[in-house]
């Protein structure tokens, strides 16, 4: 099968969506598929082999000044392609946090409007290099911002198109009005375009049918993320607390609700004693979240915990792994109702069991896994009880990291989670 597996960069940090598309995108080639994963906005990164091409379409440049300034709609495509360099749209990682949000409302609503937008041109160069160069059986749209793109590729290729759903209600919930409005009704006018969508679990297909896109849900396909599990759960037997080490690995900001699990944080050190707990942060923090942070770091610095306190940064594969190895229980704790949670399987996958708020995907991954407990979104206080509950059954916590590791390892590794994916291309190349 020929597949046209079109990605969206994150700005040079490691991205959850990145990473699994690259992992889907590898086994597929390995499976002997011929599958060219396509970059848009930025480069892709990764933190194993990136198997995605050296060629950025609808660079985020480009983009830009194609919204900003008519000239840039018009000139040649040698000069676009100085711009869609990797060095300069990495850069968009500091860019980015300072784009205006009436700028970011026009510019999704001119992306979702495709051929009758201001960066018509970047279509015409996709579909261009689509029709002359890859000549796809199926082309899957990774992100349903990218929705717009399909009723030309359909017309130029006569293949299916497939559309990924992959948490964009957060980003259309923070647009502002008007944009946000008419992004809305693009969103849904386009998405009869598509053939058919992929959802990483039934809570989020079920939403996004009703709330955004009003498609029937049966035009929804739920295919669970999955990881690739080289090097992980290596370590059969950790050791035991005190210290109880509590993880969190996820972009640093309000949304995933880091503040909850320090507030957990410190309400277990009254319980069961400072010395017994420590708490270990790794993930992207952008320039716009640092204040957050710092407001954390300031709080745990206050309570006399900075010694119980360790932060990594942006963490490497190795160092991701090595991270999980050190951890008892893992916990993110999104305040909104998150779609995905890959760093959720990826700490299931090493043996951790993890505490997580009973909303949007993880009650599905947990009972799924049988690899942790669900509490009471949105509340700290719930959190650290759920983890205290662990705490004080080790035999509990034991089983329920081998139970998570094992069901991972079986369901959810990439290997069954691409031929799933690839079960869903095959019935709509049969229906072609």
């Amino acid at each position: 099968m020929k597949v046209a597996y079109i990605t969206a960069g994150a700005a040079g940090m490691y991205c959850g969506t990145c990473i699994h598309d690259n992992t889907v995108a590898n086994v597929l080639k390995k499976q002997g598929h011929d599958v060219s994963l396509i970059p848009t906005y930025t480069p892709t990164r990764t933190d194993e082999e990136n198997v995605s091409m050296n060629r950025i379409f609808y660079g985020g440049i480009n983009v830009y000044l194609q919204q900003k300034l008519s000239i840039f709609r018009y000139t040649p495509w040698v000069l676009d392609r100085i711009l869609d360099k990797p060095s300069l749209l990495n850069s968009l990682a500091r860019f980015s946090s300072s784009t205006d949000a009436r700028d970011l409302g026009k510019l999704t609503v001119s992306m979702l409007n495709a051929e009758n937008g201001k960066q018509k041109k970047e279509l015409q160069k996709l579909i261009k290099w689509l029709k002359e160069n890859d000549k796809p059986d199926i082309v899957y749209l990774t992100n349903s911002m990218l929705v717009g793109m399909s009723r030309e590729i359909k017309k130029a290729l006569n293949v299916p198109v497939v559309c990924a759903l992959q948490g964009e209600d957060i980003f259309l919930r923070d647009l502002i009005d008007p944009y946000k409005d008419r992004a809305l009704e693009v969103l849904a006018e386009r998405a009869k375009d598509a053939d058919g969508f992929v959802a990483p679990c039934y809570y989020y297909a079920e939403f996004m049918a009703e709330e955004y896109l009003r498609v029937p849900t049966e035009k929804i396909d739920v295919v669970p993320l999955g990881v690739n599990l080289k090097g992980h759960g290596m370590i059969d037997e950790k050791a035991g607390p005190p210290p109880l080490v509590i993880g969190y690995l996820a972009r640093i900001c309000p949304e995933k609700g880091l503040h909850h699990l320090v507030n957990a944080f410190y309400t277990l050190t009254k319980e069961i004693g400072a010395d017994t707990v420590e708490l270990h942060v790794a993930g992207y923090l952008g320039k716009k979240d640092e204040p957050y942070f710092e407001e954390l770091v300031n709080q745990i610095d206050s309570w006399g915990l900075q010694e119980r306190f360790v932060h990594y940064g942006e963490v490497n594969r190795a160092e991701k792994i090595a991270f999980f190895n050190r951890l008892h229980i893992f916990s993110m704790p999104t305040v909104y109702r998150e779609s995905k949670g890959l760093s959720v399987l990826e700490a299931l996958a090493n043996g951790v069991p993890v505490v997580q708020p009973q909303h949007g995907s993880f009650p599905e991954m947990v009972k799924a896994t049988q690899g942790g407990i669900l509490v009471e979104p949105d509340s700290s206080d719930a959190l650290a009880e759920g983890i205290l509950q662990l705490f004080r059954d080790p035999a509990k916590r034991r089983q329920l990291g081998m139970d998570g590791k094992r069901n991972v390892h079986e369901k959810f590794n990439d290997g069954v989670i691409a031929q799933q994916l690839l079960d869903v291309f095959q019935k709509y190349i049969e229906k072609t």
